[in-house]
């Protein structure tokens, strides 16, 4: 049985809800842009997936650092690490890029 099994799995599940996240913010933004009248810019879905692209790397990477931090023996510290707050400020831009979206078209 893996060492920490129960910690890994958690992380497993965290990483794995940020990339639905990803994965539901860039198609919700795209299906919105299609849904108007006007054609939106090309940009700003390109703006979108390369967002969910980051967010989708950032969340591995945190992930990747939890795997290590649960595999030391010794306390687990409760600080934020900028991963965190950067995956915070991308996914907030990706819904911001969806509200452009839609006043956009209105």
């Amino acid at each position: 049985m893996i060492r920490n099994f129960q910690e890994h799995a958690a992380n497993e599940r965290t990483f794995l809800a940020w990339i639905r996240t990803a994965i539901a913010v860039v198609g919700f933004g795209i299906a919105i842009g299609r849904l108007g009248s006007r054609i939106p810019s090309p940009w700003t879905e390109v703006a979108l997936f390369v967002t969910g692209g980051v967010v989708v790397f950032l969340s591995y990477l945190r992930m990747r650092a939890k795997q290590k931090e649960i595999d030391t023996p010794g306390e687990f510290s409760a600080e934020e690490r900028p991963f965190d707050l950067l995956l915070l400020a991308l996914v907030c831009s990706m819904f911001a890029l969806m509200a452009f979206f839609t006043l956009h078209l209105v």
